[in-house]
Order: structure tokens, then C-alpha cells, then sequence
């Protein structure tokens, strides 16, 4: 079975490449045998969201704020590994 991929869509115009590269660490770091890679996709307008396996895990719009790490990876891993 293939390893799950999740997506962060992160807004380049906002300069959140940063923040989204260091998320993609701590998640690819606390579930490396459980994830299969984490994409970064450039976007607009203000997005920053994390999808995986085609369920959206954040978004910052409707969230209001940043994750933290840590809840961040609870819901990974209520996805990934229930």
C-alpha cells in the first residue's frame, strides 16, 4: 500500500515559504515511516493550507492563525495512523 502524501498549498506573495518548509520537516521527521513526502505548492492570495489523502487537515482562512506543530501533527496522525 502506498504511503500517504499530504500537501501544503502556502501563498509565495505572503512569504511563507519559510514556515511551510518547516512544517514539512517536523511532520516528514515525526512520521518518516508513516508518509510517503509532503509537497510544497506555491500559491496566492493568502493561503496556507495542509491537505492530506484528500481531506483537508488546516486551513488557515478558517482556522484564523497559524497551526501550531504539535496539533498540527495530532491530526496527521488521526488521518494517517488512527
Amino acid at each position: 500500500m502506498a504511503k500517504p502524501v499530504l500537501e501544503i498549498e502556502y501563498c509565495t506573495q505572503c512569504r511563507w515559504l519559510l514556515r511551510a518548509a518547516w512544517l514539512a520537516q517536523e511532520l516528514l521527521t515525526t512520521f518518516e515511516e508513516e508518509l510517503g513526502g509532503v509537497t510544497l505548492i506555491p500559491g496566492t492570495g493568502g493561503i496556507f493550507e495542509i491537505r492530506g489523502t484528500g481531506i483537508l487537515l488546516w486551513s488557515r482562512k478558517t482556522e484564523g492563525r497559524f497551526p501550531e506543530a504539535k496539533e498540527l501533527k495530532q491530526r496527521v496522525r488521526d488521518q494517517i495512523a488512527p
